[in-house]
Parts: structure tokens; sequence; C-alpha cells
């Protein structure tokens, strides 16, 4: 039971971190940057953005704990590790690019490959834990909608 307390605490903290690393690059620049967009409608208030994301990586880490405890000792189990490790960094990355490079273009086209890794996720942790792969829902419907407002971004700001 302590060891269960320990890894649906680590998992949870390893992709609160992932979000903390990405608000480096977030963060300063919400008041500049990102304020001197043209946004469209579908644009929610900045503030909308922090709670939600806070909130989608503490399902994020209660999915990957309920797929930990399972043990990744088959091969499936090790893919679908590898396939949430791999989205964790591209979450991340996306803040990089969008952000950091100030890049709504390349931004754009990162979310389309992050939402690709977050669907394989999905599909793969579904196979280990039901609940897992549903936890990654409300995830995956954030990313969709956080797409078409980069693309909008991006397109009515070249």
């Amino acid at each position: 039971m302590k060891n269960n307390a320990f890894k649906l605490f680590s998992a949870v903290l390893v992709c609160e971190i992932a979000g903390i690393i990405g608000s480096f690059f977030t963060a300063p620049n919400i008041s500049g940057w990102y304020n001197s967009l043209n946004k469209p409608s579908i644009a929610p208030p900045n503030w909308v953005f922090a709670p939600v994301w806070v909130f989608l990586y503490f399902l994020m880490g209660v999915s990957f704990y309920l797929v930990w405890i399972k043990g990744f000792k088959t091969k499936e189990s090790k893919k679908a590790g590898f396939l949430f490790s791999i989205q964790l960094l591209l979450n991340i990355l996306w803040s990089v690019v969008f952000f950091g490079l100030k890049s709504p273009l390349f931004a754009f086209l990162e979310i389309i490959i992050l939402w690709v890794f977050i669907s394989m996720t999905i599909v793969n942790f579904l196979k280990i834990s039901r609940i897992a792969g549903l936890l990654l829902v409300p995830y995956i419907i954030w990313v969709s909608f956080a797409a078409v407002l980069n693309f909008f971004l991006w397109i009515i700001n070249i």
C-alpha cells in the first residue's frame, strides 16, 4: 500500500513538473508577446489555462499510475509507458516552440504530432486499464481545442 501511494505521488509529481517546465517558457510571454497577438473569438481568457493544465496533468499522473501498478513487464506495457513518456516530452516541447520560439506555425505542426502520440497512448493504456485510458480523454479534448486555437493564432497573425 505504501509503495502504491509513492507511485501515485511520483506519477502525478512528474506530470505536474512537466507543466512547470513548460510554464518557464509560457509565463514570461503571456503578458507581452501572447497578449500582442490577434486572437480568435474562441480564445479563452488567459486565467483559464493554468487551472485547466494543473487538472489535466493530475489526470495524466493518475492515468500513468494505473498503468504503472500493473507493471512494465510485458511488451505492451513497456510500449504504453514509452508512448506516455514521448507525449509528455512533446507536451513540454509545445510550450518551448509556441512561447519560447514564438512560432505558432511550428507549434501547430508540433501539436499535431503531440495529438497523434496522445491518441496512441490512449489506445495502449485502454488495453492495460480502461480507467487509465479514459482519464486521458479530457486531455486529448483540450489538446484538440488547443490545436484549433493554435491554428487560428497562426493564420490571423501571419
